[in-house]
Order: C-alpha cells, then structure tokens, then sequence
C-alpha cells in the first residue's frame, strides 16, 4: 500500500500519535502495562499452571512483534517463547517477518499458542491481514496433540489484541464480523475483553469450518466519524 494511503488508514484511527500509543500501551508500563497479563488472567482461571510436556515442560509461544522478553508470559514459567519482531529492538527477539518464516517442517517445530498483540493493526493493507490470521494455523499444533491433556480446552489458540477502534468502530469490521473471519479459519472465541483503548481475545483452533468462505472489504456501519480499518480473507486456491 503506498505511503499515503498507510497515513490516511492512521488518521482515521485517530492520528499518527493516537495509533501509536494505542498500540503501544499494551505493552509498556507507562501505558497501562503489558497486554499479555490478560493472557495470563484467562489462564489461571482456568488453573492453568502445567503444559502438555516438551523439552522442558513448558507450552510453545510465538509471539510475533514482540518489545519485550520480561512481559508476564515471559515471567510465568509456562512458556518457551520465541519471539520475533521486524524490528527487533533488544537481545532475546529474532528480526523476522511473520509473513516470511519457513513454515514447519514438523511437529517439533510447531507452536501452542500464537500471540498477535497489537500486530495486525500495523499490516498496513486489508488482504495482508486476512493473510496473516490465516497462516497462523501453519504453525500451530494439531488439536490431537491435546487429547487427555488439561489443557485441551485452550490450545492450540491465538491471542489477539487490536486498538479498539479497529472493532468498535470501524466501517468495515465490527465482532460478530471478526467471529465469521475466524470461524471462516477453524476458530472458535474463548475469551474477550474490552477497554476503551484494546480489545483482546483467545481464539482457540480446531474447529474444521464447514466449506470455505470469502470476506471482501463490506460497509457494515456507516458514518463519517468510523475507521477504514477491514480484514479482507479470500478463498484459497
């Protein structure tokens, strides 16, 4: 997408500087904390303190477009994090793109859980983003790696955190829209939350969607004060 229309997608979010702090405050301190917290409230309510097992008993993470590595997943002992950034800014965070990983060549390389906070907001066209959330299924388990384990109700799953507006006021995408491009993938909503600046979900995958469906970039809310923001999916193959 070019430069100017990137700008006009920012500014009809609230502006550059708006953008940015909405995205960021989910991860700093002096910005409300650090949006895998919610993560981890959802999981210990579910007393979730044990994996299914690995290397070294601990579930796998992949968080894409991480900033820190002493969040709360980090911190919780339940997780062997990899993590990666397009712009790494410290040690500990591999410069990778999401979109160009080597896919898995097996299971060993899989993952449990995908966290995308505050990542698909930055995909600066509605395809990539519908590209995104679709190649995270590439790497992620199978959900026959969690039968008769007590955590088989929550993974393998993806946290995913927007700017609020990206959902509550947007043209193009509002919840019930983003649970039809999710079910569209083979997932199914855990848990949500909202705040005025975030929205945050768990969305579990498994569910084997009955045929396969296209989302186009659809007014659904109109208005002069709403967002551009979309997610556009389009049929495979």
């Amino acid at each position: 997408m070019a430069e100017a229309a990137i700008c006009a997608e920012m500014e009809a979010l609230g502006g550059l500087e708006k953008y940015q702090q909405a995205s960021l405050q989910g991860q700093r301190e002096d910005r409300g904390g650090d949006s895998s917290r919610v993560l981890m409230d959802w999981l210990e309510a579910e007393k979730l303190s044990t994996s299914i097992g690995g290397e070294d008993g601990r579930l796998r993470m992949l968080e894409v477009g991480a900033l820190s590595t002493d969040n709360a997943c980090s911190k919780s002992g339940l997780f062997d994090i990899t993590r990666i950034d397009l712009n790494s800014q410290g040690g500990g965070i591999l410069q990778q793109d999401f979109m160009e990983r080597p896919l898995p060549r097996d299971n060993s390389e899989k993952f449990d859980i995908i966290s995308l906070s505050l990542v698909l907001n930055y995909v600066p066209d509605p395809r990539g983003r519908g590209d995104m959330l679709r190649r995270t299924i590439e790497f992620l388990h199978g959900t026959r790696a969690y039968q008769s384990t007590p955590v088989s109700d929550m993974f393998p799953c993806v946290f995913l955190v927007l700017p609020a507006p990206c959902v509550t006021n947007s043209r193009y995408l509002d919840e019930e829209r983003l649970v039809s491009i999710m079910a569209s993938l083979g997932y199914t909503p855990k848990f949500s939350k909202t705040t005025q600046r975030l929205v945050y979900y768990l969305w579990k995958s498994g569910t084997k969607p009955k045929r396969p469906q296209e989302f186009s970039k659809k007014e659904i809310r109109s208005g002069p004060t709403r967002n551009n923001f979309a997610i556009v999916l389009k049929k495979q193959g």
